[in-house]
Formats: structure tokens, C-alpha cells, sequence
């Protein structure tokens, strides 16, 4: 087979799978009762009435966590065929120390996966429900003079690592 007749069998199969698609939506069109109602046009709420408007918000941490399943999932079915290949043992036998290098490889791939889940994990974006953020603006019986003395005292540099930063030099 000559390149041009691969390239015409590929535009042929892409002529023919063209057709198919737009052959069965002409069809569909075609012979399909067209018959809208109020209840036909309703938002379907897995069958329950709809409550509210169709276009609501809702909270954006079920897109984080759907597309944390979607990189970790697809990473992992990559996984498959990279298994299936390290198994294979004619690859050994014709390129020797390929399954070490394959091997060493899917633990990469795997460590990368794991600090990745360790990132998602420490941010807390698995974590469904966040704890609330701490009161910073808490009433508190020191004056504020004195934290912004306290402050300048250590601007640019720690506290001494031989007390507390709370407690006063003597």
C-alpha cells in the first residue's frame, strides 16, 4: 500500500463515519415528533418539581472535586497500558533492561500522583466541608499600641529562639 492510498482509505473512513453521524441526526430530525408543552419544556429534576430557577448557584467545590477525579482517574487508566506492556516478556527478551527502566518509570509516574494528592490533600480541597476560618478581629484586653510596638521591635527579624515571642525581655 502506497502512502496516498493510506491517506485515501483514512479520508475514506472519515467520509464514511461523516455520513453515519449526519445521516442519523437527518433521520433523527425527519422522524421524530416535535410536539412541545409547558411539562416537556420544564427543567428535569431527576424527577422531582423544580424549585426555584433553572439557573441557581450552587457551591463551586463540586467542580474541584470533579475535576480532582477527573486528572487522578485519567492518570490512573494510563496506568493500564503501561502495565500491559511492562508484563510483556518478548520486550525483556529483545531489549534487555527495559522493564527496569519501564518500571522506574511507572514509580515516577505513580511518586507524581502522590504529590499531587499530597498537594490536593494539605490545601484541603478534599476535605468536603471546610472548617470555618478563624476570627482573626477578636477583642482582646492588650491595646493595640502594644502589638505595634511589639511589631517594630522584631520588624525583619524572629523572635529570639531562646524565649517565647510573648514574653517581655528582661
Amino acid at each position: 500500500m502506497t502512502e496516498l492510498e493510506a491517506y485515501a482509505a483514512a479520508g475514506l473512513f472519515l467520509l464514511g463515519g461523516a455520513i453515519f453521524v449526519l445521516g442519523g441526526a437527518l433521520t433523527n430530525r425527519l422522524l421524530a415528533p416535535h410536539r412541545p408543552n409547558e411539562e416537556k419544556l420544564t427543567p428535569y429534576e431527576c424527577g422531582e418539581e423544580p424549585s426555584g430557577p433553572a439557573w441557581g448557584r450552587f457551591n463551586p467545590r463540586f467542580y474541584v472535586m470533579g475535576l480532582i477525579f477527573l486528572v487522578f482517574d485519567v492518570e490512573v487508566l494510563l496506568l493500564f497500558p503501561w502495565a500491559i506492556a511492562v508484563a510483556d516478556p518478548t520486550l525483556e527478551a529483545s531489549h534487555p533492561g527495559w522493564s527496569l527502566r519501564a518500571a522506574a518509570e511507572g514509580v515516577l509516574f505513580i511518586g507524581v500522583l502522590l504529590l499531587g494528592l499530597a498537594y490536593v490533600w494539605q490545601r484541603g480541597d478534599i476535605d468536603w466541608i471546610r472548617p470555618p476560618a478563624p476570627d482573626v478581629n477578636h477583642p482582646s484586653a492588650i491595646p493595640d499600641a502594644a502589638y505595634a510596638e511589639l511589631n517594630a521591635r522584631y520588624a525583619g527579624s524572629q523572635a529570639p529562639a531562646n524565649k517565647p515571642a510573648n514574653q517581655p525581655e528582661s
